[in-house]
């Protein structure tokens, strides 16, 4: 058995309707997947299954939320070992120490190329940085400013398929697959 986090894009299915995590669970050892855990409230699982495909697994849980709750929702999976290599990878190490919501990563389910960031770089304010780090876009926050023009700009249009999660959900996402 291999251990995999899920990231889901939006759990929210319409007004005032939001995905209990209890029934997330339930959805996911529907499909077989075993040790299924959530963090919180944020549509974030991890969970155990045979070795397999990234996209197989994907595609499996897309499936099965989209008969569930009656929405597609992207969903997107790494492998233990790649998460606990992202997370090893922040580039924003001391901001993140700082103010753990302040940092966050987009993580793709493609690899975004270098050339993508260079508009993102653009609509960053002065205080605020942005790092391509294995193919998914890392983030420090202005903690001045109270909104970014980079959200709006880091968008599946833009750049492909993805979800942002900030320091302090990755670490505790690294925490649960490291044990």
């Amino acid at each position: 058995m291999q251990t995999y986090v899920a990231l889901l894009y939006s759990i929210t299915l319409g007004e005032g309707r939001r995905v209990v995590m209890s029934d997330l669970k339930a959805m996911a050892e529907g499909l077989g997947l075993k040790n299924v855990r959530t963090l919180v409230a944020t549509g974030n699982l991890v969970f155990e299954s045979g070795k397999t495909s990234i996209a197989t697994l994907e595609k499996r849980l897309e499936s099965a939320f989209e008969q569930a709750f009656g929405r597609h929702v992207d969903i997107i999976v790494r492998s233990a070992g790649d998460w606990l290599k992202l997370a090893a990878s922040n580039p924003f190490p001391a901001e993140s120490a700082d103010a753990g919501d302040q940092v966050a990563v987009r993580v793709m389910r493609k690899a975004v190329a270098e050339d993508a960031i260079s508009e993102l770089r653009t609509r960053a304010a002065e205080d605020e940085k942005v790092h391509l780090v294995g193919g998914d876009i890392w983030v420090a926050f202005s903690r001045e400013r109270p909104s970014s023009r980079l959200l709006a700009a880091a968008n599946h249009k833009r750049l492909g398929v993805g979800t942002s999660r900030n320091w302090n959900t990755i670490r505790k996402l690294a925490e649960m697959v490291a044990t």
